[in-house]
């Protein structure tokens, strides 16, 4: 992170359909997942309502040096629809819960999208000329009377406007019995898994009717259950390496050289516990609800409810480090188990160098830690900070005693404004930030003055 941590709001887009700022929005319109492609050129983000919105960064422009870094809609599409299970009597939302892409191999790019139980991958192509002067079709397609034709032409390309083409090749159906929670593409580029509370399934991405199942934790008697899966992700380098985190607040890598089925695991990262801390919610606030690997590969970050932690690989005992995200919750757990809040799921990200990582909080705020300088900064993303390159200015929350200028309390915090989905730009300091219906994105100052 550049020195001081400032960032500028290069671009606002907002999913909102309405225009006024303070529009109201219809569930199917919250964003419900953010993904930056391998290069960043493209975000997309899923919603509710089962649309995939896919964002094209703009090419730089000589005569307007803050024009590149923003992010306009290239494409929308319906990927899921809600269906209903007659077999259980369940209906399924079509609710995106994750986008993955995968490595660009030519001019299309593809992404892997799913809900609770149907993930699909789609192909994203576009299309500047089409086809003129057929022999045995006329202008609008339809087929000549033969005895017209007298002559042989050949076919040519003429430009048109472009054309951004979205369709779906292929939909891996029936594998899960429980609700999805993740998928992640292999680094062998041919294979992804797909995650659910209890079972972890490996796929091919050319074959649809059936799938591997490598991770499997369902006891005999579901009366014995008592983890769930939250979170799994494939090692960045290694084919063979994946990681999957628990509700138990465990992280199990597993290798799977050493066995078809990695029930039993390689490593197990996982913190003893402080007796001196232990309360009702010490088991709910411990569940991990985000697991990523930095782009090394040597770290894992994990998100509970009140804390990140980096863990190394070579360090199962306990993490290497320990970031508050918002500690002056702990006194409020028990209202916030009644309103539901203590089971939301917060996801986390590492920056392209994986010097910094950033996690969301409520009220809109949300938080990076600079684990070299130790230095963490609280940002808000709002209509206010909104504005074209206008300065995020760092927010402070306080408990009771003295009050600074612009301190926010802990008991005026709107809890029902909360970042759970956050992205990282894979190389350049370009944040996602998934607020309700609403998407931010913010571009690092000093970042945007080398590009200018």
């Amino acid at each position: 992170m550049l020195n001081p941590i400032q960032v500028l709001s290069s671009d606002i887009t907002s999913l909102s359909l309405e225009p006024e700022p303070f529009a109201s929005y219809t569930e199917a319109d919250i964003i419900s997942t953010v993904e930056f492609n391998h290069t960043g050129e493209l975000l997309a983000t899923g919603d509710k309502g089962g649309r995939v919105v896919i964002f094209q960064r703009e090419p730089e422009c000589k005569t307007e040096p803050y024009s590149q870094g923003e992010y306009n809609v290239y494409s929308t599409f319906q990927s899921h629809e809600p269906e209903f299970d007659y077999l259980k009597s369940l209906e399924i939302e079509e609710k995106i819960n994750k986008i993955r892409w995968l490595p660009q191999q030519n001019a299309a790019h593809f992404l892997l999208s799913t809900n609770d139980k149907t993930i699909k991958l789609w192909k994203v192509s576009e299309r500047d000329k089409r086809p003129e002067g057929y022999n045995l079709k006329d202008e609008e397609g339809r087929i000549k009377d033969l005895s017209t034709v007298t002559s042989l032409q050949v076919p040519v390309l003429k430009p048109m406007d472009l054309m951004v083409e979205v369709s779906p090749r292929r939909v891996f159906a029936n594998a899960h019995t429980y609700h999805v929670n993740s998928i992640s593409v292999n680094s062998d580029h041919e294979t992804y898994m797909s995650a659910d509370d209890l079972r972890i399934n490996l796929w091919h991405l050319g074959i649809t009717d059936r799938s591997f199942n490598i991770v499997d934790i369902k006891p005999v008697n579901m009366e014995d259950l008592t983890e769930v899966i939250t979170a799994a992700e494939f090692h960045p380098h290694h084919c063979n390496l994946l990681v999957y985190s628990s509700s138990k607040g465990t992280l199990r890598l597993c290798d799977m050289r050493e066995a078809a089925l990695c029930d039993k695991h390689s490593k197990l990262f996982e913190e003893p516990e402080d007796p001196s801390n232990r309360s009702f919610f010490s088991e709910i606030i411990s569940s991990v609800s985000d697991v990523k690997f930095s782009h090394s590969g040597r770290y894992l970050l994990t998100r509970d409810y009140l804390t990140a932690k980096v863990w190394d690989l070579n360090m199962e005992n306990k993490p290497l480090e320990i970031y508050q995200v918002h500690d002056y919750l702990r006194s409020k757990l028990c209202s916030l188990y009644e309103n539901d809040c203590i089971f939301d799921k917060f996801e986390c990200a590492w920056n392209g160098s994986d010097s910094v990582i950033m996690t969301g909080a409520y009220n809109n705020f949300f938080r990076m830690f600079d684990r070299n300088t130790k230095r963490d900064v609280t940002l808000e993303a709002s209509r206010e900070s909104s504005k074209p390159r206008a300065v995020l200015k760092p927010r402070r929350v306080c408990q009771g005693g003295k009050r600074r200028k612009d301190d926010i309390s802990v008991d005026s915090l709107d809890f029902t404004k909360k970042i759970l989905h956050t992205a990282w730009h894979p190389t350049e300091n370009i944040i996602a930030i998934a607020a309700t219906n609403n998407l931010y994105i913010f571009q690092d100052k000093l970042n945007q003055e080398m590009h200018g």
